[in-house]
């Protein structure tokens, strides 16, 4: 019988971790890290902040913006599934220094602020078109909302579906 290192997954283990090595050049999560605290003016978000005098300290918008960026580009929008990951995922950990922001908090960043991050936005398509990385083709983002054409009792969740297969 052939021998192997023993193993048990009852034990517990302490892992020291370095964030700012996890954000290695060359990546999107160090592409992200080093804009949004090198190259964009976040004091348009400021004035949204009132507890100067009092309150609880509020998350930096930068930590924000870089988890809330990051997971968009991995295809995560679920405010929910965002505190999630910076509560299990280590690059979520590091661009937020280890803070797991509430979802409410994000949820409530993304909506309160949308000229300010469309501002940003705008910010970053300047710095990549500097930087020759859009190409100089078209670049185009569409939220728009179109009516269609699909019949009503065609859509659904299955059960409904199932539901008047059986009328």
């Amino acid at each position: 019988m052939p021998k192997f290192i023993p193993y048990n997954y009852d034990q517990t283990s302490m892992v020291v971790i370095n964030f700012k090595d996890q954000l290695q050049p060359g990546t999107f999560e160090y592409a992200v890290h080093y804009l949004i605290n090198e190259k964009l003016d976040l004091s348009i978000f400021y004035p949204n902040y009132d507890n100067n005098e009092g309150g609880r300290p509020a998350y930096d918008p930068a930590i924000l913006l870089k988890i809330i960026l990051f997971a968009y580009s991995k295809g995560i929008t679920s405010s929910r599934e965002i505190q999630w990951c910076c509560e299990t995922n280590i690059i979520f950990k590091a661009l937020s220094c280890d803070t797991v922001p509430h979802f409410t908090t994000i949820a409530s960043f993304v909506s309160g602020n949308t000229s300010e991050i469309e501002h940003l936005f705008e910010q970053v398509l300047l710095i990549c078109h500097e930087q020759d990385l859009l190409g100089n083709e078209l670049f185009a983002i569409d939220g728009c909302k179109m009516s269609s054409n699909a019949a009503k009792e065609w859509s659904g969740t299955f059960k409904e579906l199932e539901r008047s297969e059986l009328r």
